[in-house]
């Protein structure tokens, strides 16, 4: 087996674990909130106040802006490769929000917040989502 030495970045790898961890730990110590971008996006919708909307949008924002500022400013290069279109990128997407509902939450959620916890439900949901995954690959690039 053969390392791809520009897809191993450690470093970078460990600042940006570094850093998801730091701010599920803020949201966590500043709103009691578990950091799990379906349950915040999910939170948008009905808003019940407008603070409570605010912080979810920051949130957001903040996911969103981070990567394009990188990009922009040349501190790092994102390799952009399609893994479906058409339907089937509609079905995917529409699979992980059934997903995410079933599972009462995804991966960031239980994978980040919910492990660090040590909760069972989180470490049944993570197991699933890997099997599902492992599944999923098998299944369309190897028996298809």
């Amino acid at each position: 087996m053969t390392i791809n030495w520009i897809e191993f970045t450690p470093l970078m790898s460990f600042i940006g674990g570094l850093l998801i961890g730091a701010a599920a730990l803020i949201l966590m110590v500043t709103k009691g909130r578990v950091m799990g971008i379906s349950g915040i996006l999910a939170g948008m919708m009905p808003a019940s106040s407008s603070f409570e909307f605010l912080w979810r949008l920051a949130f957001v924002a903040g996911v969103i802006a981070g990567p394009l500022l990188l990009v922009h400013f040349d501190l790092y290069v994102i390799n952009v490769v399609s893994v479906g279109d058409g339907a089937m990128l509609y079905l995917a997407a529409l699979l992980v929000g059934v997903g995410t509902a079933i599972g009462s939450g995804c991966t960031s959620g239980h994978g980040i917040c919910g492990l660090a916890r040590l909760s069972p439900r989180s470490f049944a949901a993570v197991m699933v989502f890997v099997l599902a995954g492992v599944v999923t690959v098998t299944v369309l690039r190897h028996l298809l």
